[in-house]
């Protein structure tokens, strides 16, 4: 059994309590169940991680195209949280490692400041999901298991 990594940047911790008529009513620990249940019916299990530092989320990456190496992974649904629009980092993180990516975004990034408009994952992921919700994660991580089955 492979599993899905899904991975969350800064403030996504505070989900539930952080403007829920953006991001909803449900915490980061829903989430992850979310996920959970929905890799299950793939025969895949979920790698849950949270960060809020931008080095962790990089080594993560990292880490991540040693696993999809050896084959226990089969991709990452990514939430950068606003390092989307600030993080060429992230960018180069993606771009040097061999992992198919979805990007997820729980709000329309594209209906809200303008400086969120801006994706600097979007160019290197597999795919972007946007404003669907929590819900796009349980769709990212659909496809990354339809892809690799």
């Amino acid at each position: 059994m492979s599993a899905i990594l899904v991975l969350n940047g800064p403030n996504l911790n505070l989900l539930g309590t952080r403007e829920p008529t953006q991001y909803g009513c449900e915490t980061l620990s829903d989430l992850k169940e979310r996920c959970i249940s929905a890799a299950s019916k793939f025969d895949h299990s979920v790698d849950f991680r949270q960060s809020n530092h931008e080095g962790v989320l990089i080594d993560t990456i990292h880490e991540a195209g040693e696993r999809y190496k050896q084959g226990e992974i089969l991709g990452i649904a990514f939430n950068p949280g606003a390092y989307t629009h600030t993080s060429i980092a992230l960018h180069d993180a993606i771009k040097g490692v061999d992992v198919p990516v979805i990007e997820v975004h729980i709000s329309n990034v594209h209906a809200r400041e303008s400086f969120r408009h801006h994706s600097y994952i979007s160019p290197v992921a597999k795919g972007t999901i946007i404003g669907m919700g929590l819900k796009g994660y349980e769709l990212a991580i659909q496809a990354l298991a339809e892809a690799c089955d």
